[in-house]
């Protein structure tokens, strides 16, 4: 870990060093700009009073053009180094665990009635989500969500370990894939540059000829006349001819216009992350594969869609109000309709392969990252067949600093011997849920093909469900105990699918009467099990540790302890076999000062 934060702090140190001296440049270009304005100003006041000739203006005028270009050129470069900067920062700030707020949270991808997304905080601040993705495109950003919320089968996993291993010490890659924009929510509308790339073709056939041949006769009818050569009429006619073809294709150029703006928008930043992928080669096979996917024809994907950002501008560019009169002229919708839907013609069947790789990319690009932060932390074993399991030694919740972390071993149907569902008991704060989040975060992150936190973890495929985050909703009308057993309602369904389900379910029931929570949580668990399910659940009504016994040797009991010392509470979070025997709940009361 210290090897990989004097890399960065390297990198960082590097790269400031770097930003200021173009910083410097920049005002030293901001100056220079000044100078040769003023001496070009100075110059033209000769020329006008003085009768200077005007030749003379052509120096300042060239130098001032080139100032201009080398002082743009200087001001993305210094922008560049210092989004370098920012994610040499953000890994240290990984490291130091100060990383909460940084980065996208991928709130809009959180639904509440997932079965496990909000109560394992897979999105929003200080999220699995946030603390994994530097995806630049929010393709990257949604092929990641996708792995997070939706298993994949062991192969798939097997797969993406291989890739994110061979990604992982690509730091080069990993760096310029962050600068190549500032802001991820500006990125490209996939699914609409999706949609337009694989609809119907609007525009075609000779008009592509016709209307650059008219633009031509009208601009050299209007040279002729201006020079004298010939009269107004031939300019008139060609005009009018022009005018005709425009009103032609009027319709279906606005319907092109409409379609393209949308998805065209921001198309440089996909064009620079496909020639960054461009660049690279690959060993692993779903790397291989991906890169593949974009060659297509003799031109780079890249380079393709660099042409489309193009076309969208040039098209953009004709509602300036001072270029629209030589717009009209130009017949430039018409004609840069047509290009589109040239481009259309020829490139749109791959727009879906190069969407779904750069995604794909970036996606294992943000595991890789991950990983290489994280070394100690091994990738799991996820069989395809077997008894649902698993088993897990030195088990920790990622998103808690390594090196605080209370780490404890766990297992559950990994054989005869071993308990299908643990009852967690415990007192307020000791542990019990985290307990759960770190078994259903590790599961999620072991099937999306990213390493584990733990020592070793040993799993079959499986489904989660959880209720660790059941509200109620005024909005839907519902109770939070009526929302508890709509979600309990969906694992039993959800356990009835090919893959195992993994449960977790805290304080299972506990807004009914204790009778009912007793009969009622028995019947549940009865029930996921007879489905093959494993799981966990906890309690602190210790009535519910009851349940073990009826269910025999496929259940166990385990807690958390806590102690009072000097007034004050102290927790180890060490699981421990069997019944917790004491509550804290008075004890907190009074520690705040309520009277009881």
């Amino acid at each position: 870990m210290e090897e990989i934060r004097s890399l960065y702090e390297a990198g960082k140190r590097a790269r400031a060093a770097a930003a200021s001296h173009l910083a410097q440049r920049e005002e030293r270009f901001a100056w220079i700009r000044l100078l040769v304005f003023t001496a070009g100003a100075f110059l033209a006041f000769a020329v006008v009073r003085w009768e200077v000739p005007a030749l003379w203006l052509f120096a300042p005028a060239a130098l001032f053009g080139a100032l201009v270009v080398a002082h743009a050129r200087t001001i993305q470069a210094r922008e560049r180094t210092e989004r370098a900067v920012a994610f040499y920062e953000a890994g240290m700030a990984r490291l130091d665990g100060t990383w909460v707020g940084r980065g996208s949270g991928g709130e809009r991808f959180l639904d509440p009635h997932h079965p496990y997304a909000a109560d394992l905080d897979l999105f929003g601040r200080g999220s699995l989500f946030q603390r994994l993705s530097t995806a630049r495109t929010r393709m990257g950003e949604e092929v990641l969500a996708g792995w997070l919320l939706a298993p994949a089968s062991p192969a798939e996993v097997r797969e993406r370990q291989r890739a994110v291993t061979e990604l992982k010490d690509r730091l080069d890659l990993r760096e310029d894939l962050a600068v190549l924009s500032s802001e991820v929510e500006a990125g490209v509308d996939a699914p609409a540059l999706r949609a337009w790339a694989e609809a119907p073709v609007l525009l075609s056939g000779p008009g592509r000829i016709v209307a650059p041949v008219a633009v031509a006769a009208t601009l050299a009818t209007l040279a002729l006349w201006w020079g004298g050569w010939i009269g107004p009429w031939p300019f008139l006619l060609a005009a009018a001819v022009e005018t005709g073809i425009g009103l032609v294709f009027r319709a279906r150029v606005r319907r092109v216009d409409a379609v393209v703006e949308k998805p065209g928008q921001d198309l440089e930043l996909l064009a620079a992350v496909l020639a960054r992928f461009e660049l690279e080669r690959f060993q692993a096979p779903l790397l291989a594969r991906l890169r593949d996917a974009l060659r297509s024809g003799e031109t780079p994907p890249s380079q393709a869609v660099h042409r489309l950002s193009r076309l969208v501008a040039l098209m953009d560019s004709r509602r300036n109000q001072l270029f629209t009169p030589f717009a009209y002229l130009l017949l430039w919708g018409t004609q840069l309709g047509f290009a589109l839907e040239a481009w259309r013609a020829r490139h749109g069947a791959a727009v879906g392969r190069w969407i779904d790789a750069v995604g794909t990319l970036e996606a294992l690009s943000s595991l890789a990252g991950h990983t290489f932060e994280n070394p100690g932390d091994p990738f799991p074993d996820v069989l395809e067949e077997g008894r649902a399991h698993f088993e897990a030694e030195g088990l920790a919740h990622p998103l808690l600093p390594a090196a605080t972390a209370v780490r404890n071993d766990l297992a559950i149907g990994a054989g005869n011997a071993t308990p299908q569902v643990l009852l967690v008991s415990g007192s307020n704060m000791s542990g019990k849920s985290t307990l759960l989040r770190a078994v259903g975060i590790n599961v999620v992150l072991a099937q999306a093909g990213a390493p584990v936190r733990a020592r070793r973890l040993r799993m079959t495929a499986l489904s989660v469900g959880a209720t660790l985050r059941i509200q109620d909703s005024l909005q839907e009308g519902t109770s939070r105990f009526f929302a508890e057993v709509q979600r309990l309602s969906d694992l039993v369904k959800l356990a009835r699918g090919e893959r195992p389900l993994l449960f977790l379910l805290d304080e299972i029931l506990h807004g009914t009467n204790s009778h009912d929570r007793r009969l009622g949580a028995e019947g549940i668990v009865r029930g996921l099990l007879a489905r093959g399910a494993v799981g966990l659940v906890t309690t602190h009504d210790l009535a519910l540790a009851a349940i073990a016994e009826e269910l025999g040797p496929t259940a166990a009991n385990v807690h958390f302890e806590d102690r009072l010392e000097n007034g004050r509470l102290t927790f180890d979070y060490t699981l421990r076999p069997g019944v917790v025997r004491r509550s804290n709940a008075l004890e907190l009361m009074r520690s705040v000062g309520l009277d009881v």
